[in-house]
């Protein structure tokens, strides 16, 4: 999935600029992640790399200003401090959330296509670079999808889904430096996995977990053990991205000074939701992230 992704958004990034860094800034994030998957490396190597690729994202897409009621606020350095973990949490979280067949790569279909039409809708161009670079991973993450629909026959691993977190970091700053997508856009495209992820984190750390153990308390994980089926949670998460947040995405294009109101009534009931369906709670017999 990673090696497709990245080889696609290289092809297309031939022209040069800014955006045809990302993909090579997310390899040392690739590597680590194939060497766990192989030979398995501690949380602190992960994180020290994680860090290092998503501070030089940060720096090279520093977010001066952000769109704000009446105007734009200006962040100046916090720009980079909210930058950098933002950018560590999308590697996790989507890593997170790789663990039910479909439901990774139906996710990558949906954020990046739908970055895709929305800065072509908006002026951005079909065929910019930032758009052809989405539109390629969107591509490569339809065709492993075919694959990895329960019952999968290949699985993306922490090498694929710790890169399309990444990738959806690095673009989102890029798409917004560069004024194609304010970042609201894309927390809201964002928001199934990131209210599952943050919420399922915050209750475990809470409660004095080691929150980078292995465990089963996702609400997906929850919610395919109790429909005894991978297909039918990713047909809902898939439901609520286009039904639900598509609509406010697409509200932020619009009015982006209006960004934080909006991106906070579309993840709000997938916060409470998300508490509501018990994540982070625990499960007797809890002890893997299979389902």
């Amino acid at each position: 999935m990673a090696s497709v992704a990245l080889a696609s958004v290289f092809i297309l990034a031939s022209g040069g600029g800014e955006t045809a860094t990302i993909p090579l800034l997310g390899l040392p994030i690739a590597a680590v992640g194939w060497l766990d998957d192989t030979r398995g490396m501690s949380v602190r190597v992960r994180l020290f790399i994680q860090a290092v690729a998503s501070a030089v994202v940060a720096w090279r897409f520093p977010i001066q200003a952000l769109p704000w009621p009446g105007g734009h606020v200006t962040l100046g350095l916090c720009g980079f401090c909210l930058a950098l973990p933002a950018t560590i949490w999308c590697v996790n979280l989507f890593n997170f959330m790789d663990g039910i067949d479909g439901i990774a790569g139906a996710e990558a279909i949906f954020v990046f296509g739908s970055a895709m039409m929305l800065i072509a809708a908006g002026g951005g161009g079909a065929s910019s670079l930032l758009s052809l670079s989405l539109g390629a991973v969107a591509a490569a993450a339809a065709g492993f999808l075919l694959w990895n629909w329960q019952p999968a026959k290949i699985f993306m691993g922490d090498v694929g889904s710790a890169y399309l977190g990444f990738l959806i970091g690095a673009f989102a700053l890029s798409a917004a430096v560069e004024q194609h997508l304010p970042i609201w856009t894309w927390i809201v495209l964002g928001g199934a996995f990131f209210a599952d992820a943050t919420v399922t984190l915050a209750v475990r750390a809470l409660r004095g977990e080691r929150v980078y153990d292995a465990h089963r308390s996702h609400v997906y994980q929850r919610l395919a053990r109790r429909w005894r089926s991978h297909a039918l949670v990713v047909l809902a998460y898939t439901a609520v991205n286009v039904c639900w947040l598509l609509p406010w995405a697409v509200a932020c294009v619009r009015r982006p000074q209006s960004g934080l109101a909006y991106s906070s009534c579309a993840l709000a009931p997938l916060i409470v939701a998300a508490v509501l369906l018990g994540a982070g709670r625990r499960e007797p017999g809890s002890v893997t992230s299979s389902c």
